[in-house]
């Protein structure tokens, strides 16, 4: 089963059919339990069991024994919650994820309920899953560290407030029609509005930079891509914003991905009266890794600037980052 996704809008909708909720700044996941089985799955249907050791252990030991539950994974630390630390969970050595579930545990955060003993609720409105979830997470939520209910409210003007005083892991609101049934797999019937305008790219290739660390080459920039509904991969733009420690390693990353294509749409290094002989010499890569960036512009389908990266996204696919992200703005506070 895919999770129900949002349409990224510019404003916050209004009207008696809408349900708000915070966004929060985490890995989705749906988590279900059959019995004594739990199984944990991203965004991107990515298992996530031997990476959350600790959610899997405190699943196991609700004491309801069938369910399905769709939220996020978060890990909050002193200085607030960390995108970074989820990042680091994602990691080959059991030994270092067993480690980092016992320093730094994950919490799940509920907000939808889709199935719960042997009754589909998927197929019931939210008007109806939101009581139900409430009333799942009061009965076995109860003393529970790792498992926690998310807010939601139906005041606009609360909803409102959210976008000028976000904290606690927020990075926006998620607005989810009362009146629709929960649509795998669709855009239809939520709509999240982020303070920052972002989106999910694939690495399609990069460009070594000029200087050298050393005696050896490091790349100096990545560049992006999106597809198009007809599934082909068109080159949006660059980031160069990489700190030099970072380089060797990216570096070492790409070139064991080295591809003699990558972009099935529109490629980089075209003629243009900007282009150098340098800039028109790229590496493709598989596209297999999604990088989130932040921008300013965006002209003719493309980034008009450099962008920033914000963060790595191994929960996503990349045939999840689609073109009609360049359509959004930021929220306006």
């Amino acid at each position: 089963m895919e999770p129900m996704e949002a349409e990224s809008v510019t404003e916050l909708p209004h009207g008696a059919q809408w349900q708000y909720e915070p966004k929060w700044d985490g890995f989705r996941c749906l988590l279900i339990r059959d019995g004594r089985g739990v199984r944990m799955q991203s965004k991107g249907g990515r298992d996530l069991v031997r990476y959350f050791p600790e959610v899997v252990a405190a699943a196991s030991a609700l004491s309801a024994a069938s369910f399905m539950l769709d939220g996020e994974l978060v890990i909050e630390l002193d200085e607030g919650y960390s995108f970074d630390a989820l990042l680091q969970r994602i990691h080959p050595a059991a030994s270092r994820v067993k480690r980092l579930a016992r320093e730094t545990p994950a919490r799940f955060i509920a907000f939808d309920l889709l199935r719960s003993a042997d009754v589909d609720i998927a197929a019931l409105p939210l008007a109806r899953r939101r009581p139900a979830l409430e009333k799942f997470a009061r009965r076995y939520f109860k003393g529970s560290e790792i498992f926690e209910l998310s807010p939601a409210i139906r005041n606009f003007a609360e909803a409102k407030s959210w976008l000028q005083h976000v904290e606690d892991g927020h990075d926006g609101v998620v607005a989810k029609r009362l009146d629709l049934a929960y649509r795998s797999g669709t855009r239809d019937g939520m709509q999240k509005i982020k303070l920052l305008r972002s989106a999910d790219c694939v690495v399609g290739g990069f460009r070594y930079g000029d200087k050298k660390q050393g005696s050896r080459k490091v790349l100096g920039s990545l560049l992006l891509g999106l597809y198009d509904e007809a599934g082909l991969l068109h080159h949006v733009g660059f980031t160069s914003a990489i700190k030099a420690s970072d380089r060797p390693g990216l570096t070492d990353k790409f070139e064991k991905i080295l591809s003699k294509s990558s972009f099935t749409g529109k490629a980089p290094g075209g003629p243009s009266r900007w282009s150098t002989k340098r800039s028109a010499e790229w590496q493709p890569v598989r596209p297999v890794y999604v990088v989130e960036v932040c921008y300013d512009h965006v002209s003719g389908g493309r980034f008009r600037h450099g962008t920033r990266i914000l963060r790595w996204r191994p929960d996503k696919k990349p045939s999840q980052c689609r073109i009609d992200q360049l359509g959004q703005k930021s929220a306006s506070r």
